[in-house]
């Protein structure tokens, strides 16, 4: 094996691929992927930390096993190969809440499930890990499930604190009285539209902040 070969587990290249999705590549403010659990799971913290979680060893996991195979996945079957891939990861994610976590495991109801048809798994399979080797892919899956899970937990924080007074279940706004001043939670934020409000307000933020996202 060459030196060229013989790339630094944390390089450079490696740290951008982490990094990145967090930032000026996010999956969802950049990318526009993975918006339907935006709307569905961030009501409150918990889920959507869950979901978050979830996400990020799917596609974590998924991008290494594809990263693995690709020299030995038939070309006209990679999709269902992945699929397989990905659904396999989903179910064992889903009966590990169930056993571990059955409360949150029943919040999230079938949006575990349905995981299998996020625009990300299926778009970090296809475009780095059939093209690379599984270290790097599985820094890559960790970085787009953290950029993925942020954004859900920043819209899932704004919507139960300002939705339900309250923050993980913690009565945030009673213990600092805020109700005293004659504050009532806003029953708007805990709406599905809510959800893409803040996104879109994100997205708008993002793109203020670096014009060069405007042309994306």
């Amino acid at each position: 094996m060459s030196d060229k070969e013989k790339e630094p587990m944390f390089s450079a290249k490696n740290l951008k691929l982490l990094t990145g999705p967090v930032g000026m590549n996010n999956p969802i403010t950049v990318q526009v992927l993975g918006i339907c659990s935006a709307l569905a799971v961030t009501v409150k913290m918990k889920p959507a930390i869950v979901m978050a979680l979830s996400v990020t060893i799917v596609v974590a996991v998924s991008n290494v096993v594809i990263a693995a195979m690709r020299q030995y996945i038939p070309d006209r079957i990679r999709i269902i190969v992945q699929l397989v891939v990905i659904a396999t990861m989903v179910i064992l994610v889903d009966q590990f809440l169930k056993a571990y976590a059955f409360d949150v495991s029943r919040q999230l109801s079938v949006f575990v499930g349905l995981i299998i048809t996020n625009c990300i798994l299926m778009g970090r399979l296809e475009a780095f890990a059939m093209a690379n080797k599984p270290w790097p892919s599985f820094i890559d899956g960790l970085g787009n499930g953290a950029g993925y899970g942020l954004i859900l937990v920043i819209v899932a924080f704004l919507r139960e604190l300002l939705g339900s007074g309250s923050v993980m279940g913690f009565p945030v706004m009673q213990k600092l009285g805020i109700y005293t001043t004659g504050y009532e939670n806003n029953g708007m934020m805990i709406l599905p539209p809510m959800a893409l409000i803040i996104v879109g307000m994100i997205i708008w933020w993002q793109r203020s902040k670096n014009t060069s996202l405007i042309e994306k």
